[in-house]
């Protein structure tokens, strides 16, 4: 069964956030301590999904928005973010399928099964298990700090007292689900008004979308240091400063970026890896320091340059 594909979704019934669909084809990688990712504690969860990563042959993940999901459904969220994930391994026509449960997702797919408790007997849908959920929890708690006060690194979404007393304090944000109940009764969290900064941080990260980067991160911080965007693209992970300048007498917002400012960089991005060991899409990638400059009242985004440590 070296050729198999395991298919498994986490988020399904999660109040806020997207769901994940991954799929994994162990090939000839022996990992020890595979199984479903609810039996599995928070640390060793993300070991194994590290050594998933590095071991398995092939390894996608997809995922379907909170939006998505309010606009076409749970079903439909899962059958895009699980087709994405089995296309990226590039399997043969010929190539068998599990999935865990009794829902098939990938109706469009020759040689699926469906399998109650796959991700319990069946070590590549065990492997996917654990890889859609540390995805996912670390998405989840990487918006904590986005979205404030409702819990999200804790509760990842899912509709516990708690989370859901923060709702009713709160009321519901952009990434709760509206066509869930109780959350489409509720009025939507008013936003709070963004200042020049934030705005040209909104403008670069929309750039780096465009361009084809990955958004991994924004505005963590610690006492000591902090870092405006954290970006992934190919193999390198970026630690970006954004300088912006209204007027152009104002100088070249990069002219800020000094030593004692790359030195900070530095101990920012080392700090923030060694606390996310558990992100299994940037295991291997190579850290980049880098800075863009947004000007004008227009926040015109200049090109992303690296700049030395």
């Amino acid at each position: 069964m070296s050729g198999l594909a395991g298919v498994d979704e986490v988020g399904r019934g999660s109040l806020a956030g997207p769901v994940c669909v991954a799929a994994v084809v162990l090939g000839n990688a022996a990992i020890e301590g595979l199984n479903d990712s609810k039996l599995v504690g928070r640390s060793r969860r993300a070991r194994l999904a590290a050594e998933i990563v590095l071991k398995a042959e092939k390894v996608g993940i997809g995922w379907a928005s909170s939006g998505f999901i309010d606009s076409y459904g749970i079903v439909r969220a899962l059958e895009k973010a699980a087709e994405a994930a089995v296309r990226q391994l590039n399997l043969s026509v010929s190539a068998e399928i599990i999935l865990d449960g009794t829902a098939n997702f990938l109706k469009g797919r020759h040689n699926v099964s469906l399998l109650k408790k796959a991700d319990q007997l069946i070590p590549a849908v065990s492997a996917a298990s654990l890889v859609a959920k540390v995805a996912r929890d670390s998405y989840m708690r990487r918006v904590d700090g986005v979205f404030p006060g409702y819990g999200f690194k804790s509760h990842v979404g899912y509709g516990t007292a708690a989370h859901l007393a923060a709702i009713q304090k709160f009321g519901p944000c952009r990434l709760h689900r509206f066509s869930f109940a109780p959350i489409g009764a509720l009025p939507l969290k008013p936003a709070t008004p963004l200042g020049s900064g934030s705005l040209a941080e909104n403008a670069a990260a929309a750039s780096l979308n465009a361009d084809g980067y990955r958004i991994i991160d924004r505005n963590w911080k610690t006492r000591r240091c902090e870092v405006d965007i954290i970006a992934l693209k190919g193999n390198s992970l970026f630690f970006i400063e954004v300088k912006y300048r209204q007027r152009a007498s104002a100088g070249r917002g990069l002219d800020y970026v000094t030593a004692s400012k790359r030195r900070q960089m530095r101990y920012a991005a080392e700090v923030w890896l060694s606390r996310h060991l558990d992100e299994v899409s940037i295991v291997a990638a190579q850290p980049v320091l880098a800075a863009v400059e947004v000007s004008g009242r227009d926040f015109t985004v200049g090109r992303l340059l690296p700049v030395e440590g």
